[in-house]
């Protein structure tokens, strides 16, 4: 299941600051529909990701109905990215990575 969408960065003030890019509202109610075949646990979705060169492994994090997709510093520093950034994300989930 591939994604092409567009989306701000945001920072996480928690502990730790984390940056995201949430998943559209559309794409999150497709997610939702194989989130069961999806998902090893927690409801995070494991996903391969692209960002401009960066290609990257992660989960997305379940939040408010939609999900989260996590930027590490590995990916957001080297692409030069910070918070209200706009970005395009290709997103493919990974069905049956359990």
């Amino acid at each position: 299941m591939r994604f092409v969408f567009t989306g701000r960065v945001i920072e996480w003030r928690g502990p730790s600051p984390y940056y995201f890019v949430p998943v559209p509202d559309e794409e999150s109610a497709d997610i939702r529909e194989v989130a069961a075949m999806a998902s090893y646990g927690w409801g995070v979705i494991p996903v391969e990701a692209r960002i401009g060169e960066a290609v990257f492994t992660t989960s997305l994090f379940p939040k408010d109905g939609g999900y989260l997709l996590p930027l590490k510093n590995a990916v957001r520093k080297p692409c030069g990215l910070g918070a209200d950034d706009e970005v395009t994300v290709e997103m493919t989930v990974r069905l049956g990575a359990a």
